[in-house]
């Protein structure tokens, strides 16, 4: 057991938050949910029963409290001081994922695999991608997550997002401002579905596709470790002269760099990796140590991908971000 995972939270919040019929939970440890299973506790965990369940607590909740949203935890780092206020995770209410003609209708807590492999069983094509992203569809749509030459900009028609103030919008593909890695969806807005466009095509023809991705994936990603996904965003070609971010990092002489219990990853090293007693800080620092040396050698500056989010040990400020993976 690490250091984190002793944090607790001493405050009243829990009285103040309003009635609802989903569940609220005092001092998660969230480590439970991540990928890179670090970090330390929720001051309050809220998994709602519905939308309308969602949007009561937004709309009831107190304006000084805030909010983060967490997927699956598999592109977030949560650090060590735990995260103050309300964690929402989408739980079992928030998973179907149906087909309608061409169209795909995933809840926002729906993995992304699944909506790929309902896509496949309707013989719709053009969303083999999503087998490559860990996660769920809501996060992948708050951060246009993307793999294999394609991103969620390519398939969404319109979500359905509970904001801040607990109304249920429905918003247009066009209102959504995607770009690399990047939506102007407010952090504290909550996806909750998302309808998708595929294209009819040969079911063999997806499924042979879909397996060629999950088969890359494991043949040069280190998929059974705990990770959190790529670490670092691509640059643009101008910035990285057309390298990738993995090439950058292997140039500066990262690959197999270690601090603590963490570890660049000799696989692919824009993949950090708890070698199993690291704590959030440990990941966290080697990463940025990743970055200064990568500047240094490179003059590029590159940036993270993996959510942060919390509060470090013996803080009482930090980064909360919006929806997680």
């Amino acid at each position: 057991m690490n250091a984190a995972s002793q944090i607790t939270f001493d405050t009243n919040l829990l009285e103040r938050l309003p009635v609802v019929r989903g569940e609220y939970e005092e001092n998660f440890l969230l480590s439970r949910y991540t990928w890179f299973r670090t970090g330390g506790p929720a001051e309050v965990l809220f998994k709602p029963k519905d939308a309308d369940d969602l949007a009561a607590f937004m709309d009831g909740k107190p304006a000084d409290v805030p909010v983060t949203v967490i997927g699956v935890g598999s592109n977030l780092l949560i650090r060590d001081g735990g995260v103050p206020g309300v964690v929402i995770r989408l739980g079992k209410g928030f998973s179907c994922v149906s087909v309608r003609q061409d169209h795909i209708l995933a809840a926002g807590g729906a993995l992304d695999v699944s909506v790929a492999a309902a896509a496949r069983d309707a013989g719709l094509a053009g969303l083999e991608f999503l087998t490559g992203i860990p996660g769920t569809i809501g996060g992948a749509l708050k951060m246009n997550a993307g793999a294999y030459e394609r991103e969620i900009r390519d398939i969404v028609l319109y979500a359905r997002v509970v904001d801040s103030d607990g109304n249920q919008r429905h918003m247009r593909a066009d209102e959504m401002d995607f770009g690399y890695r990047s939506t102007s969806l407010p952090d504290d807005w909550v996806v909750v579905g998302v309808v998708m466009q595929g294209i009819r095509g040969n079911r063999g023809a997806i499924a042979r596709r879909m397996e060629e991705i999950r088969s890359q994936r494991e043949d040069t990603q280190p998929v059974r470790t705990k990770t959190g996904g790529s670490t670092f965003q691509n640059p643009s070609s101008v910035d990285g002269a057309g390298r990738k971010a993995w090439e950058l990092i292997d140039i500066a002489g990262c690959r197999g760099l270690v601090r603590g219990g963490a570890m660049v990853s000799e696989k692919h090293c824009n993949f950090l990796i708890n070698t199993g007693a690291a704590t959030s800080a440990d990941l966290e620092e080697l990463g940025d140590d990743v970055k200064r040396r990568v500047l240094n050698r490179t003059g590029v500056d590159i940036h993270w991908e993996i959510r942060r989010i919390g509060i470090p040990l013996n803080s009482n400020s930090g980064n909360n971000g919006g929806q997680g993976a």
